[in-house]
């Protein structure tokens, strides 16, 4: 080579972006209102056979352990892992909205794991499998009525908590009734205008009473400082303790997404006892993800239209 010679540089050319006959790639997950009642019923009742196993190769990819880190883009992550092979991402990212945008670069199907503050579509799956299998069991397919007569109480942080988001977009379309509970700090008026079948009730022990089923959320001491309340006055008003439980919804299901601070949003004999279906929500949260990643291997974008 000359002395002068310009040294050519080799480029990566990614494979080409198939077009999307659909917003985006049937396959994908991105919020708890992509499913139809028909696609909800599939994953609900294919579960168990995806529980035995897929078989699929896995890599993780941490912003701790990547050139994210540097200050590669997810678009170019995204570009790059479908470049090297893969057929589906699972995404968790702390920005809200991050999923779609992975998504709308890649046309891969995603799944969302959990985008910032905004949504967490599995989690909602699987408390919906653990409130069906205890409060509608035998159900093969579901259907707007199938929650009839059922309310949900949220309680908690419902202002930070993607989880308890995508459950006010699931369960009233199964005609569940859902009371969002906290205070104002934690818990915003607005948040009954987020749709039919959502309201707010500021009394705790009001909402035990109607309620079949409750599902606490986990409370970070941190937020309530940085928000002037304090965590003893929260306790005294929406921890749900055992003497709270008996008296107002003596056989409702406990629920909570986990990790549980006890002694904080629930005591350890509540998160213990008979009332409390956590691990039941652990259990159905591996089948129900295995139900995910097969629908979204199995997808094919050319048939476009929502599963």
């Amino acid at each position: 080579m000359s002395p002068t010679a310009t040294p050519t540089r080799r480029q990566l050319h990614p494979p080409p972006v198939p077009a999307s006959p659909f917003p985006y790639h049937p396959g994908s997950l991105l919020s708890a209102q992509d499913l139809t009642l028909d696609g909800l019923s599939h994953i609900l009742t294919s579960f168990e056979l995806a529980a035995k196993g897929l078989g699929a190769d896995t890599t993780l990819v941490s912003s701790l352990s990547s050139s994210i880190e540097k200050g590669e883009s997810l678009k170019d992550t995204g570009l790059t892992l479908r470049a090297l092979g893969a057929e589906t991402i699972i995404l968790r990212h702390n920005s809200s909205g991050a999923p779609w945008l992975l998504e709308a670069e890649t046309r891969l199907p995603v799944l969302n794991a959990g985008d910032g503050m905004h949504e967490h579509p599995t989690q909602a799956l699987l408390d919906l499998r653990t409130i069906l299998a205890r409060l509608r069991p035998g159900v093969q397919a579901v259907t707007a009525e199938t929650l009839a007569g059922v309310t949900v109480t949220i309680a908690g942080d419902i202002l930070h908590s993607r989880v308890a988001r995508s459950n006010m977009l699931l369960l009233p379309r199964l005609g569940a009734r859902v009371l969002l509970c906290g205070p104002k700090e934690l818990l915003p008026d607005l948040a009954a205008a987020a749709g039919p079948g959502i309201a707010v009730e500021r009394d705790f022990d009001g909402a035990l009473r109607q309620s079949q089923a409750v599902m606490m959320l986990r409370i970070q001491a941190e937020r309530l400082a940085g928000m002037q309340l304090d965590l003893d006055e929260y306790k005294a008003g929406y921890q749900l303790t055992g003497q709270r439980l008996a008296a107002n919804a003596p056989t409702a299901l406990v629920l909570h997404p986990g990790p549980i601070i006890r002694g904080l949003e629930l005591t350890a004999g509540v998160a213990d006892g008979t009332q409390s279906v956590i691990l039941e929500q652990v259990r159905n949260g591996v089948a129900i993800r295995m139900a995910v990643v097969e629908r979204a291997l199995l997808a094919a974008p050319e048939k476009g239209g929502r599963a």
